[in-house]
């Protein structure tokens, strides 16, 4: 009886205070869901300031890209008419030692004899371009040549890859308004051209491509180079460290153009 008597009064205490218990669990309840989404919001604006802007492709707005129009401190790194069997491996464990990727413009021809570098380049990160079949000049040909050269190419890219180009380059840049125009609606490529050209391919010594390429970068450009030649590829590791020194960040063509317009 006295058990009984205790557990009532302890029952009908619970009961009273119930309400004010209610109350303050609303209370905290309410305080900490206000907590948690500053502390989110927070995080948010951090993790986006730490991860930087969205580099994630887009379709490209425009017909031809020479570079891009942004202050932010990117740049692309592009190689044309590889693949080399070897000059273009020793080029990759550059890259890679210097986390840095690339954009390769390659040829078709090469790209056929060459399909375990391609499928190398991808698997490291790097992007791949369309830089005809057998390096033509796009200005000299009908629009069925032009059509059969991108279009062997694309299709030996996606063969060799399972990853089909999103851009193209033409030869010696050497194409006319109206072919850009309609390479991107038939291909979906933009033309990449460059802001800066080292004429890699006059040989003219390690120094003075490293400072050519070096000194005429700015935010958003697109740096030509050439992974065919040995003397470009032994000035690669001085242009790398000194441009990062001088702040920049490199990424492919593809994620440049998703910058265009920012920063």
């Amino acid at each position: 009886m006295k058990a009984l008597t205790i557990s009532t009064f302890g029952l009908v205490m619970l009961l009273a205070l119930t309400p004010v218990l209610q109350t303050g669990c609303q209370t905290m309840s309410k305080e900490e869901r206000q907590a948690k989404r500053a502390a989110k919001k927070k995080s948010k604006k951090g993790n986006k300031a730490r991860s930087g802007p969205d580099l994630t492709p887009v379709v490209p707005q425009r017909d031809s890209y020479g570079r891009v129009n942004t202050s932010l401190p990117f740049l692309a790194i592009t190689f044309d008419d590889g693949p080399h069997p070897t000059n273009t491996p020793r080029l990759l464990d550059i890259l890679k030692a210097h986390d840095v990727k690339a954009t390769f413009f390659v040829v078709g021809t090469n790209a056929r004899r060459y399909p375990q570098i391609l499928r190398r380049m991808i698997a490291e990160g790097h992007e791949i371009g369309n830089h005809t079949l057998d390096h033509a000049k796009l200005t000299n040909l009908s629009p069925a040549a032009v059509e059969k050269e991108l279009g062997v190419t694309h299709q030996t890219i996606l063969d060799a890859t399972g990853v089909a180009p999103r851009l193209m380059r033409p030869p010696y840049g050497a194409i006319t308004a109206s072919q850009k125009s309609w390479i991107k609606k038939k291909f979906g490529y933009p033309s990449i051209l460059w802001s800066v050209d080292p004429e890699d391919w006059k040989r003219p010594g390690v120094s003075v491509v490293t400072s050519r390429l070096v000194s005429g970068a700015r935010p958003g450009g697109i740096l030509l180079a050439h992974d065919i030649h040995k003397p470009t590829i032994d000035a690669i590791p001085a242009v790398l460290q000194q441009l990062k020194q001088r702040g920049f960040q490199f990424v492919t063509v593809s994620q440049l153009i998703a910058l265009d317009g920012k920063g």
